[in-house]
């Protein structure tokens, strides 16, 4: 009998799982409440190609090589070297070429010379600590980064400043390696149900792999203790009239903000003659969006003059608790809520106990998810 094998979510975990059963030769079935794949790597449709949030791949990470082996991974996008030249710092209320010194000093430091139980602005205690906390929040979506544990800081800190570039970016958005990854997974004979919501788990047939994020996998599988920090974010996507002055990024150093021009590396994200912005601003448990937007518009008239009567099209969203998980001092991703719930239920995601970089928890845990599944349900069949 074929090992079978339920996955609940068909965002990039669910498929990083799904494919990775279905290769060794389950019999997979995905559950997808919403009417595309994708989850938070879903790209709009529509003349913008807008992603959940700001989207970047980074190269070092363990999916990289996971998806270009399969053929999943498609044309990337890297920053275009004219482009570098056009990144900008907000700092002390005006726009900067170039980071403090004392920051890129800071990025320097290997991140398992950090503490896990101190935090980063105590940790890195110099007056480059607050800005280099601030321009992580690129890939940490919290509203006080130095309050987190400082290896969680320092890693993220020390890959978002490396050199060349890690961050790569697939052409036409992230929903087109969600399309690859679909295709692949339906020829391995993957069965892919969308629009299928799950309220309860199914019939135990085989092991089930909960994809989704924290908070639904709490509500199905009615466990109060599946809860982990998260970030708060204001997410805005603009697209303006190009100017040949726009810059390419502007990170702010004096408060968690960025600000990306995405059609800089990939122009068929827009329509031609247009720019997309997208951005994230991190907010407190006490502010509304609206703090967040007004804290965007600020950097977009230091950063984009004239932004206003450029405008063609806008988009606002307030991002809370699905922007991946955050490590306080004394916690790592060990302390996450496991993968194996017992029972032959697994939990992939990316606030689940695993290692890496914004999607590369997703994936980490997902394959996990699907070798444990893959395992339990051999030992299963070993003894009926």
């Amino acid at each position: 009998m074929p090992t079978r094998i339920t996955v609940i979510g068909g965002g990039f975990a669910g498929l990083t799982a799904a494919i990775t059963a279905a290769e060794a030769g389950a019999k997979v079935t995905v559950h997808e409440a919403h009417r595309t794949l994708g989850g938070r790597a879903r790209t709009a449709e529509g003349p913008y190609r807008t992603n959940d949030g700001p989207h970047a791949l980074y190269r070092r990470g363990p999916h990289w090589s996971w998806l270009r082996q399969r053929g999943l991974l498609g044309p990337v996008a890297a920053v275009p070297p004219r482009e570098a030249a056009r990144f900008r710092f907000h700092l002390d209320g005006e726009l900067r070429r170039t980071p403090p010194l004392g920051m890129l000093r800071l990025a320097r430091r290997r991140p398992e010379h950090a503490p896990v139980d101190t935090d980063f602005a105590t940790w890195a205690s110099c007056p480059a600590a607050r800005a280099a906390a601030h321009y992580a929040s690129v890939a940490l979506f919290h509203h006080d980064p130095g309050s987190l544990s400082a290896r969680f800081v320092q890693e993220r800190l020390r890959r978002a400043t490396s050199l060349p570039p890690e961050a790569t970016y697939p052409r036409g958005g992230w929903g087109e390696v969600i399309d690859r990854m679909a295709a692949h997974a339906w020829n391995l004979g993957v069965r892919i149900e969308t629009s299928a919501r799950v309220d309860a788990l199914p019939g135990r047939d085989g092991p089930v792999i909960v994809a989704t994020s924290l908070d639904a996998a709490r509500r199905l599988l009615k466990d109060p203790s599946l809860t982990w920090p998260s970030g708060r974010t204001v997410l805005l996507d603009l697209a303006l009239r190009s100017h040949k002055k726009d810059p390419f990024v502007v990170s702010d150093l004096d408060a968690p903000g960025w600000l990306e021009r995405f059609t800089a590396q990939d122009a068929s994200l827009a329509p031609a003659g247009e720019t997309l912005l997208q951005g994230q601003f991190p907010i407190a448990p006490h502010e509304s969006k609206a703090d967040g937007v007004a804290h965007a518009e600020r950097l977009l008239d230091q950063g984009f003059p004239g932004w206003r009567e450029r405008t063609l099209w806008r988009r606002e969203a307030l991002a809370n608790g699905r922007t991946g998980a955050v490590d306080h001092p004394g916690t790592t991703w060990r302390d996450r809520p496991a993968i194996d719930r017992g029972d032959g239920v697994l939990l992939a995601g990316d606030q689940v106990a695993a290692p890496g970089v914004l999607t590369e928890v997703s994936f980490t845990s997902a394959i996990g998810a699907a070798t444990l599944a893959l395992h339990a349900a051999r030992l299963d069949l070993k003894h009926a």
